[in-house]
Order: structure tokens, then sequence, then C-alpha cells
């Protein structure tokens, strides 16, 4: 059987979150088809988990020692979320080592961990987007210009980061400085986003045995003012899969979706959020290593769309290798 190591936690504010993810992949990736191994990665030691011993890997080749024998990994299922592995850092060593993962290629994922980034590709392609404003933390900043220019109310987000950390709605203008310094905290880097009016929707799209496969969508209504961590994470939101919308309009996120998906050149797993406007899907973001956890959301559509989170996992362990 081959070896899939399932990596997990990560340097990031989100390192329980991931850690949670990957205990989900290890429940339900199929153990008569697979050795599943979690290893779980921190700043100060990389180990696998075995029976609660730890295990070092020699980051040499990406191995460990269990009793005098040298395991190696035939694929590696990718599980962070955050640095290292949502951004492409981790997953460039592993290409150099030739060893498959279940993510897009290092660059894409370096690519749409950047907000700014994202958003200047998908834009030149027609996709509509809010209005924002990027800002480095050595920059100085000129509250009124800022505002002038994407209105209240308005967003301040970490360029790169997830599960809404460091995210503040501003609605006047004392507001916008501490949401700037709350931002930097995440990040060197923060985009200041126009407030847009309309319905949320998440959706999910994967490559299934080859083909790009869009997931049923959800529509996301926050108990709190927008999407944060706990309407997230503590149950402060309904998500409704699949959402309730007419067909014309599912029909028309799912084609804006894939399309997306398609010029970011992406593979394996993948969540995007769209504000409906006018009845016009209008892009704000996208997460590669989606969570995973009971509480999430791309759980939720893959098994309205008929899949079980077995062969979820077991498709995205295929299509890496």
């Amino acid at each position: 059987m081959k070896n899939v190591a399932v990596i997990m936690g990560g340097y990031s504010s989100e390192y329980e979150i991931s850690l949670k993810s990957g205990q989900t992949v290890m429940t339900h990736l199929p153990k008569n088809k697979y050795n599943v191994y979690a290893v779980h990665i921190r700043k100060d030691k990389w180990v696998v988990i075995v029976n609660d011993q730890e295990y070092p890997i020699d980051k040499n080749d990406f191995s460990f020692n269990k009793n005098n024998q040298k395991i190696n990994f035939d694929v590696i299922f990718n599980a962070i979320h955050g640095h290292p592995g949502e951004d492409g850092a981790i997953l460039a060593y592993f290409e150099i080592l030739g060893i498959p993962h279940t993510s897009a290629s290092f660059d894409k994922m370096a690519l749409t961990f950047n907000k700014k980034n994202t958003l200047a590709v998908v834009r030149s392609y027609g996709i509509p987007t809010a209005k924002s404003v990027f800002l480095h933390q050595h920059d100085v900043v000129n509250l009124d210009e800022i505002i002038k220019k994407i209105g209240l109310p308005c967003f301040v987000k970490p360029n790169r980061a997830g599960s809404s950390y460091g995210i503040s709605k501003v609605y006047d203008k004392n507001q916008l400085q501490p949401a700037i310094d709350k931002a930097f905290k995440e990040d060197k880097e923060i985009i200041v986003e126009s407030f847009l009016e309309g319905r949320e929707l998440s959706v999910g799209v994967i490559k299934y045995r080859g083909n790009i496969r869009v997931l049923p969508i959800t529509e996301i209504i926050s108990e709190n003012d927008f999407f944060d961590y706990e309407a997230k994470y503590l149950g402060k939101s309904q998500e409704i899969t699949p959402a309730d919308i007419s067909d014309e309009l599912a029909a028309r996120v799912r084609t804006t979706a894939a399309r997306v998906y398609e010029i970011l050149d992406l593979n394996g797993v993948s969540r995007a959020e769209y504000i409906i406007v006018n009845g016009i899907p209008h892009f704000l973001e996208i997460n590669m290593v989606p969570g995973l956890t009971s509480a999430s959301i791309f759980p939720q559509q893959a098994v309205a769309a008929g899949l079980s989170l077995s062969e979820l996992f077991e498709n995205a362990v295929e299509m890496a290798r």
C-alpha cells in the first residue's frame, strides 16, 4: 500500500484549525488502500505521530525511522492552513524532492494566498471584484484618500491570512486606523476593500477524476456583522447548502467559479467566496486549503454533491499521484 503523509499544523494563527482539518483527513482516508500518517509541522520540529509517539522527520528526504525501518512517503496530503502549506512554501520543497502532493503547484498556491495578486489576475480576465487599496507596513497612510477611493463602510484585511484573522469592518474614519493596525499584526501587507451589498455565496471547485467539478453552492448568512472567525467556527452563521437561489443565478455562479479555477490554473480542492450584486457574482477571494472540520463549509458541499469524505480525499490522493 502507498504511504500517505497528512501534513497539518503550520506556522500561522490557523495552527489549531489545521490540526482539526488534518484529523478529519486521517479519519476518512481509506485505511484499506493507504498507510496514513499524521505529520505535525511546527516551527520547532517536524514529527510523525504514531500511537502518541513522536518520530522526527529527516528533512533531507522527508522520511522517518520507526523500529530501525526507514519509511518514505508516496503522496503528501496538504491540510496546512496558512504558512507554509497554503502559501506553497513547503510544497516547493516537496516538488524539489519529487514527492507528489494534493494541492496546486507551489507557485499557484503562492499566487492564490496573496489576495492582491489574485485579484489582479482575475480582474485582468474581466471577473468583477470589489474596489481595493493595497498597503505595505512602511507606507504613509492617508485615511482620507483611502475613504475617497473605497468609500464607507469598508473591510480591512491582511493580504496573506485566513480564517478571518485580522479582518475588520469599518463604518467611519475613526475606526479605520485601528483596523489597519489590527490587520498589520497578521501580515506586513494589507488590503482595504469596498463593501459590496449582496448575498454571500461560497463555491467549492475541485479536480475530480481529471475534470473541473463545481460543488453545490452554499449561501452564508452570518449572525455577526460579517463572516468572521466566530461565524466560521463557533456557529454564529447559517450555511445553507445548496443555496436557495434561482437556477439562472446558480448557473452564473458555477460558470464564474469554474472560470476562476481555470484562469488561476489550479489543481486540488478550492473554495471561493462571491458577493452577488445586481445578479452578478463578484469574486472576493479563494482558499486553496479549505477547512475540513465538521464545522467547515467544504465538507458540507461535498456531501451535498453525493461525495463521501472518503471519496473526496481518496480522489485528491489519486489525482496527486
